[in-house]
């Protein structure tokens, strides 16, 4: 013990040595370096130690660690879905290809690899030479068969940035909450609800480096940030979380206000982002009606539950509509499908996308996912109306496919006042006396700028309330099941998951999905769907839906481009065992691995096909 102590003091009499004998241009040399690696991008992501060893023991500790990194990048490309009852694929690249003309030249970004991906999917060969040959574009027409509507934009990145360190002049910086983070990665601006600190005497039009807050450990064993709000940066090392933001710079951007003016403001764009780590087209405002922004996975969820023309389809969990629309196109809006949401404001939402896209077929429904089987002997008065009565633009739409099986119609919002933002003004009495607006109202409207109005400030527009449907009602149903999200990039925090909270989304998800099998009728499909990673909520409810279900069985999907399943199970500590796929299973399932070469978030899906419930 003592020679290791003689040890460890001659080594840092050592370094200390070298330290002294440095040449001025070594140091200076050495502090740049240091520089670099601080004002990077390089984040590691944290998580919860049993969590971490779970996952460890599902993947592998390499390809854990190849997730983990994958899961705190975006996408190198944005996925555009074409509706093709109003325009073309071919259409809709002229026109972004003029979009992109007007802006200027585009970076240099890396394609998808398809080549790569061959040897573990079951795409045809041709198809893959074909979409390898179009990389060099900047946007591509998929080439998966059945998915030509499908358009590829390329993004960039990550990019080193010079944020202008010098020695013992740090740059000016603004430092801004993880969500934000995160935001801006996808190819937002900085907000102002956004920013936790800033340097001091940042005036307008600044040039300012923006870094990450991530949560840090407590020591109760929690997760937080432990930083006030307006807190001052003197780009030191005694400032907060100084060592934490090394390698936790995502761009450089030029304020729109001063540091005054950004912790007084309550809302608006603080920094505009003009140089970033990752370049992503932004398609705000862009084709309206015409494109939707959607993952790659969550269309291929689409396509597996093979929606026919004239067929009865429910989407369960329909927010924000992505999916359910997706479905609606590919039945050539032909059919009725019915969305259901248990959010009031997230149903107007589905309403609103719908009406963008143009289509008909559609019915929402306010409604929980765990009371969506109704009794048959239940009342045959299975709706109330919600309305907003301040709002007068709202109008009846009934669907063309006729009366529902519970009889009530579908609510679409029309009118400018829909799509206003939810704004309150404080003022006093006297018009001509001047406004006075409290710091708690200040506080407030703060709160409803980040997390959005609540129930009691819906947007307004009627939403009808379901009672549910009556058993074998649907001849497909797509679960896209609430999950622990733990698929979705970029990421910079996955602490807050323990191992009972992911048990518990295992739980929850299994009472969704015993109603969902209540309501597919015999012969027809179930599509059970998530965003996560977590094999407790994948692999695992395939295990009980097939063991609990004997009717039910895995159908094949098309187009098929995931990977397979998990096979085996998984022992933890307290002795609770998780089961996972069978042998010859993992096949019929598909599992996007987002560090794979698909480049795509973590999803999975799984098919099923209902077969005769007689014996039940």
């Amino acid at each position: 013990m003592r020679k290791k102590g003689r040890d460890l003091l001659a080594a840092f009499r050592q370094t200390f040595l070298t330290l002294q004998n440095m040449t001025p241009l070594a140091e200076a040399e050495a502090e740049l370096n240091a520089a670099s690696a601080r004002y990077s991008y390089n984040p590691i992501l944290r998580w919860n130690p049993q969590v971490e060893d779970y996952f460890i023991k599902a993947y592998g500790s390499l390809h854990f660690a190849q997730i983990s990194k994958a899961l705190t990048r975006p996408s190198c490309y944005s996925c555009i879905r074409v509706n093709t009852l109003k325009s073309t694929s071919d259409a809709v690249i002229e026109k972004l290809q003029e979009i992109m003309r007007k802006s200027g030249p585009q970076n240099d970004v890396v394609g998808i690899n398809w080549k790569e991906n061959k040897a573990s999917n079951d795409i045809d060969l041709d198809m893959v030479e074909k979409q390898s040959s179009l990389q060099n574009e900047s946007i591509t027409k998929c080439q998966i068969p059945g998915l030509e509507y499908v358009v590829f934009v390329k993004g960039s990145g990550p990019h080193e940035i010079d944020y202008g360190y010098l020695p013992d002049k740090p740059p000016k910086e603004v430092l801004v909450s993880r969500k934000c983070a995160e935001a801006v990665l996808r190819g937002a601006q900085v907000y102002v609800p956004g920013i936790m600190a800033c340097s001091s005497h940042v005036e307008e039009g600044d040039l300012v480096a923006v870094s990450v807050a991530v949560e840090q450990p407590f020591p109760d064993g929690g997760w937080g940030l432990g930083i006030t709000r307006g807190t001052v940066l003197q780009g030191l090392p005694t400032d907060p979380y100084h060592f934490e933001r090394n390698g936790l710079y995502i761009g450089q951007g030029t304020t729109m206000l001063s540091r005054a003016g950004i912790f007084r403001a309550s809302q608006g764009i603080a920094v505009d982002m003009n140089n970033r780590v990752f370049k992503l087209p932004s398609f705000y405002d862009v084709l309206e009606g015409e494109i939707f922004l959607q993952n790659l996975p969550s269309i291929i969820a689409a396509h597996a539950l093979d929606p026919q023309k004239g067929e009865r389809i429910l989407d369960m969990c329909a927010a924000p509509g992505g999916k359910t629309t997706a479905i609606a196109i590919l039945m050539k809006d032909e059919g009725e499908v019915i969305a259901a949401d248990r959010s009031h404001n997230k149903v107007i939402d589905i309403q609103k996308l719908a009406a963008e896209l143009g289509l008909t077929c559609i019915t929402t429904y306010k409604l929980d996912a765990l009371k969506a089987v109704r009794k048959r002997n239940g009342s045959s008065d299975t709706t109330t109306l919600c309305c907003n009565k301040d709002n007068n633009d709202v109008v009846n739409q009934r669907s063309d496919s006729g009366p529902l099986g519970n009889g009530v119609s579908s609510t679409t919002i029309v009118g400018s006042n829909a799509d206003t933002t939810f704004k309150e003004n404080v003022s006093n009495e006297k018009a001509n006396e001047r406004t006075y607006t409290s710091k708690a109202d200040i506080r407030k409207n703060t709160r409803r700028m980040r997390n959005g109005p609540g129930r009691n400030q819906s947007l307004g527009g009627r939403v009808e309330n379901s009672k549910g449907f009556l058993p074998n009602s649907f001849d497909r149903v797509l679960l896209d099941a609430p999950c622990s999200a733990l698929g979705l990039r970029p990421r910079l925090f996955a602490g807050e998951e323990t191992i009972e909270s992911l048990r518990n989304h295992g739980k929850y998800q299994r009472r969704m999905f015993d109603q969902a099998v209540q309501l597919v009728r015999p012969g027809g499909v179930l599509v059970y769907s998530t965003c996560t990673i977590n094999p407790g909520e994948n692999e695992a409810l395939v295990r009980y839906a097939l063991d609990t279900y004997k009717f039910l069985s895995l159908a094949p999907q098309h187009p098929r481009i995931g990977g397979a399943g998990l096979v085996g199970r998984c022992e933890f500590p307290d002795g609770y065992v998780e089961e996972w796929l069978k042998p010859g299973e993992e096949e019929l399932v598909q599992r996007f691995d987002p560090s794979s070469q698909l480049d795509t978030i973590g999803f999975f899906i799984a098919k099923f096909a209902v077969g005769p419930k007689d014996n039940i």
